[in-house]
């Protein structure tokens, strides 16, 4: 209840993306779009989740995020299970902003990674310069307050598929540092590419990296994604997730 009143008090604009879907995608006989590897078969896998223990904290369970923790050189302290990246990237927004707060946000990007943040606070957009989607390190710089509190990449980007080189998002990660802010950065595409770059989670301490099973793995309908991240960040979206989903988390 107490997440529902908040989430009332906030103006959000449409999912223009998914309304869309909903209207189109599930009638459509030949799909020209996918965003990741086309999902695997259900028979493929083992499906038995064996015990099934009823008592495990809304983070997930304890031994699963030491193993994906070590992914990332984070204890299992600085790992949140999340219903797919969506969540995760809302847990983010939800703990850090506030009326007051600021983002900027490298877009165009997926809706959500703008549209949350401006519900919470205010967004400056920088935009990718067009054909081939340069990011302007020196407009992310401009484009800084002293109230901003994150940086908003989508690396590799949705839709355009620039994937930003380590030196950018290196020089992001110091101007996050800088001004006392947090790089997120949404790498649900990061194992598609051939040379993947180091999570940002584990280039800084103001890298925060989120990503699921949907686009590398094949696994949409998994819905399982997580955040890695400095534990202080962990621990505010930790309070949020106490009110949003409960997984099967192991």
């Amino acid at each position: 209840m107490v997440l529902v009143n908040i989430i009332i008090s906030m103006q959000i604009e449409d999912f223009r993306l998914e309304r869309w879907f909903a209207r189109y995608e599930h009638r459509s006989e030949i799909m020209l779009a996918e965003s990741g590897i086309r999902s695997l078969r259900a028979d493929m896998f083992d499906l038995n989740p064996g015990k099934l223990g009823y008592v495990i904290p809304t983070s997930g369970d304890p031994a699963f995020r030491e193993e994906i923790g070590e992914r990332y050189d984070r204890s299992e302290d600085e790992v949140l299970f999340t219903c797919g990246t969506q969540e995760a990237n809302f847990l983010v927004f939800s703990s850090l902003m506030d009326k007051g707060d600021h983002a900027v946000v490298v877009t165009p990007t997926y809706q959500a990674l703008h549209s949350v943040p401006e519900a919470f606070g205010e967004v400056t957009r920088v935009k990718l310069t067009p054909p081939d989607w340069k990011l302007s390190l020196e407009k992310v710089e401009e484009a800084v307050r002293d109230e901003t509190t994150l940086i908003v990449l989508n690396n590799p980007n949705n839709p355009t598929g620039r994937y930003h080189p380590k030196e950018k998002v290196e020089r992001l990660l110091e101007i996050a540092e800088d001004n006392d802010a947090y790089l997120l950065c949404d790498e649900v595409y990061r194992l598609l590419v051939s040379d993947p770059l180091p999570p940002v989670t584990k280039m800084s301490d103001r890298g925060i990296s989120t990503t699921s099973l949907t686009k590398a793995y094949g696994l949409a309908g998994a819905r399982f994604g997580w955040i890695a991240a400095p534990e202080e960040v962990i621990e505010k979206a930790w309070r949020w997730k106490d009110y949003t989903t409960y997984l099967l988390q192991r």
